[in-house]
């Protein structure tokens, strides 16, 4: 075998046992999670590293109704679904009426103004957040987080579905024109069935982040019934925090639903990524 092929071969090898070492490295905490959410305390203690001497559901059920895990559970999926939701509806407008539409200096302003969004740290804007939603009176209600969720994700949003959005042919509008759409029509008829792929990429990385959200939902909140899932398990952790298994258990139901959403889209989330780059 020659010298330069022994090598790449040998670089690969190398590579990849790098990337098991990593990827074991990562899971490795999770797996132990999962694993003592299924013992009791006394195993946990006594034998922190071994498998359940019997596998039990009990941190689970305990977890959902003793702790409102439930509770937190779906006040998270509400709130991260409906600001998804509007952030991709107004994303998506905006988007079209920048890149698509003929407004070259608006177009540029707003652009100007997104990208200037991005660039303020968010937690800048923590203390004057609250200090308009407690002015509106929206202070302790869901939609506390949902309006600073979507305006926190549109920047970011429309970028994406911007640079999709100028991947796509002229002529196709052309041919709408010509059928005798108007702007809205061209917009719902033509442009939207055809970012849907990215359009699902935005849905899914604004979900994820406002899932995971915890500032904003920490602050702006104090009812126990509205705790989104992560603050949720703040308060769980200083009420039971020697119930270990049951804490095991409550991380893993934060965990476990972001996880099998990465998992099963992975591959629309980085296709959606890449589209705007790889076709412009």
């Amino acid at each position: 075998m020659p010298k330069r092929l022994r090598f790449m071969r040998g670089g690969g090898i190398l590579k990849h046992g790098l990337l098991w070492i990593y990827g074991f490295v990562t899971l490795y905490p999770l797996l132990w999670v999962l694993n003592s959410s299924f013992k009791s305390n006394k195993e946990i203690i006594s034998n922190p590293w071994g498998l359940p001497q019997k596998w039990s559901f009990r941190n689970y059920t305990d977890a959902w109704k003793s702790a409102k895990i439930g509770t937190y559970f779906f006040n998270s999926f509400y709130v991260s679904m409906v600001a998804s939701i509007i952030t991709i509806i107004l994303a998506s407008a905006a988007a079209y009426a920048i890149v698509r539409m003929n407004v070259r200096y608006a177009g540029r302003i707003a652009s100007g103004l997104l990208m200037a969004a991005l660039l303020v740290p968010g937690g800048t804007l923590i203390l004057p957040l609250f200090i308009l939603l407690r002015d509106l009176h929206l202070y302790n209600s869901h939609w506390a987080l949902i309006f600073p969720y979507v305006t926190f994700g549109l920047p970011l949003t429309v970028f994406l579905v911007g640079s999709f959005m100028r991947a796509m042919p002229r002529e196709l509008e052309e041919a709408g024109i010509v059928d005798g759409l108007g702007a809205f029509g061209l917009f719902w008829r033509v442009v939207l069935p055809l970012i849907v792929p990215a359009l699902v990429t935005v849905f899914i990385l604004n979900y994820l982040a406002n899932w995971n959200e915890f500032v904003m939902a920490y602050m702006f909140l104090s009812k126990e019934k509205l705790r989104t899932l992560p603050t949720g398990m703040v308060a769980f952790m200083n009420q039971f925090n020697m119930n270990y298994g049951g804490l095991a258990a409550a991380i893993m139901y934060s965990v476990l639903p972001v996880m099998a959403v990465y998992v099963v889209l992975q591959e629309k989330i980085i296709d959606g990524v890449t589209a705007g780059s790889v076709k412009g």
